[in-house]
């Protein structure tokens, strides 16, 4: 499924959403002010003493060993490579991106909540976007992006999955992203369409 970038409902992949969404902020626009999450927003206890989102230990890693830093090594990897990426085009070599806890944190919520509720979509069924959980989880971001996958059983899969896909790809080769964070979530029941629920959020700092 594309949005104003390319969400596809495409083959069983299952890889079939990608949001190759740069969005950029002039005020507070699409995610930004006091209320975009729909989680409860958190209330000011004073004027002067906001109450500040926390960021929780992220446990989204499928049970898979070196999780974080196999991630960063391979998305790091085709950065400094530079990529082909079919339909998108062709990005030359750039920056390495550094893992970011609260990108990680929305990453994970939005996998557990799929996993939990079988559902595969850039959008929470309470209506949230990417965007809505990433300024929820305390990222302040000028520009943000999100890959979406299902069924793949590791972190080389998934990673193979996502290059070869041409919008995915271009999220990741992207110069205007400076942090990731990535969670994979188990599926809840063995009645799910899929075994296992992927998110990356990508993002840079406003």
């Amino acid at each position: 499924m594309n949005r104003s970038s390319k969400k596809s409902d495409g083959p069983r992949l299952p890889l079939d959403a990608v949001m190759l969404l740069v969005l950029v902020l002039a005020a507070c626009g699409g995610g930004g002010g006091d209320a975009t999450g729909g989680d409860g927003t958190p209330v000011a206890t004073t004027p002067t003493t906001p109450t500040l989102p926390t960021t929780p230990v992220v446990t989204g890693t499928c049970d898979l060993p070196n999780f974080q830093q196999d991630l960063l090594t391979r998305i790091n990897a085709l950065r400094a490579a530079g990529a082909t990426c079919g339909s998108s085009g062709t990005f030359p070599p750039t920056t390495a991106l550094t893992w970011n806890s609260a990108l990680a944190t929305a990453a994970d919520g939005h996998a557990q909540d799929m996993a939990t509720k079988n559902y595969f979509s850039h959008d929470s069924q309470d209506g949230r976007s990417f965007s809505d959980r990433i300024t929820a989880a305390g990222y302040s971001w000028s520009a943000a992006g999100e890959n979406i996958a299902a069924g793949q059983a590791n972190v080389e899969a998934v990673m193979n999955a996502w290059i070869n896909s041409p919008g995915h790809c271009a999220n990741l080769m992207s110069a205007n992203y400076v942090n990731v964070g990535v969670a994979c979530r188990p599926a809840a029941s063995s009645s799910n369409s899929y075994s296992k629920y992927w998110v990356m959020d990508l993002a840079k700092p406003r």
